[in-house]
């Protein structure tokens, strides 16, 4: 059987941008499931995988129907046991809920005022309309006045990863060796960035850049292949 999993994309299907969406493609990947995606408009979202659904990733396993990526990772690792674990026992699985709630308080709410209206520049026009609207109510702004790509901005959000670059100072990944799903929870917020922006996050040098390069080579290249 394969999975279903509804993928957000710009006005072409091919740009698949969300960084919640990239954290569940890597686990399935990871356990080395059969599955599909689906792309998906802002717009879509309420229509998907029968009706009343208000993020993705979704995804469709048969009859289950499993929303929000930390939960769709633990629903995959618990009905697929005999595959490649995620969390590679339970201190995995509490590093990968701590970073899935810092990424999205830290990276995700650091990247986002980076690259905010260039988001808006990659969607279809409907789906450029609701973004429009539903961003500017919550951050009580224009888009491009949210947006700031001055270096003293992208300074800033470099110092804020400093937890993240000490972690991988000594190991390739964060779950040593090899990946495990924490790894994904922040991979998926820098590819976020490298699919709608031209903006250089990282320098070279910095063990961050170098870590999210040997992401981009997992899975046969997976996040590197993608069109941004």
């Amino acid at each position: 059987m394969t999975i279903q999993l509804y993928d957000l994309c710009g006005a072409s299907k091919d740009l698949r941008f969300s960084p919640a969406c990239w954290r569940t493609r890597m686990a399935l990947e990871h356990k080395g499931l059969n599955y599909e995606t689906v792309p998906t408009m802002f717009t879509d979202i309420p229509s998907i995988a029968g009706g009343g659904q208000r993020t993705v990733p979704v995804i469709e396993d048969g009859e289950q129907i499993v929303r929000e990526s930390y939960d769709i990772a633990v629903y995959l690792e618990r009905t697929y046991p005999d595959k490649p674990s995620l969390f590679d026992g339970e201190g995995g699985l509490q590093l990968s809920r701590f970073m899935h709630w810092w990424t999205g308080a830290t990276v995700d709410a650091g990247i986002v005022k980076l690259v905010l209206a260039d988001i808006h520049s990659i969607l279809d026009q409907a789906d450029q309309s609701y973004f429009r609207e539903s961003r500017e109510k919550r951050f009580g702004k224009a888009l491009e006045e949210v947006q700031n790509q001055s270096d003293e901005t992208l300074q800033a959000f470099r110092a804020s990863l400093l937890p993240l670059r000490l972690a991988l100072k000594k190991h390739d990944f964060l779950g040593g060796d090899a990946p495990i799903y924490a790894d994904y929870c922040v991979f998926g917020s820098f590819q976020w960035a490298r699919m709608v922006s031209d903006l250089t996050l990282l320098e070279g040098d910095d063990p961050v850049a170098q870590w999210f390069e040997r992401c981009l080579d997992l899975f046969d290249g997976l996040g590197r292949k993608a069109k941004g």
